[in-house]
């Protein structure tokens, strides 16, 4: 199962952070996406202009709202920056990469 069709679980805090090898392994699957000091996930998505990025911002906070896990949606002309992380762990887990999957097949459509 791809990540994009997996749903983001709540993390109740408590559990260690992904690192290392799995993170390695799930940004594979993430053509785009870069992690940040092993922190975060972000993602620069480039439009013609400012309606357009408005439009899959909004798109990107209907996903968000489903799968209960939000983002920080950067917000400029012709341009959205996309970070994700998991606040309760300051860190990175798997709902993280499912995710940026979902948001990152947005701009494929």
């Amino acid at each position: 199962m791809s990540l994009a069709e997996k749903h983001c679980v709540p993390c109740r805090g408590g559990v260690p952070a992904l690192a290392g090898e799995e993170v390695d392994r799930l940004l594979a699957q993430l053509p785009g996406w870069q992690v940040v000091k092993g922190h975060h996930l972000v993602r620069n998505f480039a439009f013609p202009d400012f309606r357009t990025a408005l439009a899959f911002v909004n798109q990107a906070g209907a996903i968000a709202e489903e799968e209960g896990h939000h983002p920080d949606l950067l917000l400029s002309w012709g341009r959205v920056e996309v970070k994700i992380l998991t606040h309760k762990i300051d860190g990175l887990t798997e709902s993280d990469f499912i995710l940026a999957a979902k948001i990152g097949n947005l701009h494929q459509q």
